[in-house]
């Protein structure tokens, strides 16, 4: 029996190190997607939220504060590319549409 407890307590101890810190209920592709995103992103204020934008869901990856002019990839749920925020320019266009009207739904990582 106190084998049994043993082996119950080392195997929620793994479980609980392994934890990811993406939220619950995000698509399978933008978890991908925010793991690779992690290497190349800056050490702090990095995150990427999910927005309802012209009826879809959608995701914006925003690297942080580290460098200038630096553009927030937004994403649909297939990982589908459907433009960039920020930059030189300042653009705040997506799909012809400005990005200020999207509803901001939740954060699903950030450092």
């Amino acid at each position: 029996m106190k084998t049994f407890f043993l082996i119950l307590i080392l195997a929620s101890a793994m479980i609980s190190c392994n934890k990811d810190d993406i939220a619950n209920g995000t698509p399978d592709c933008i978890v991908e997607k925010i793991h690779d995103f992690k290497n190349t992103c800056c050490d702090n204020d990095a995150n990427v939220k999910e927005y309802l934008f012209q009826g879809a869901t959608v995701y914006v990856f925003d690297p942080g504060t580290c460098g200038a002019d630096m553009t927030s990839e937004v994403a649909d749920w297939q990982c589908t590319t459907l433009g960039y925020l920020g930059g030189i320019t300042g653009n705040t266009t997506i799909n012809g549409e400005n990005f200020s009207s999207a509803d901001l739904q939740r954060t699903i990582w950030k450092n």
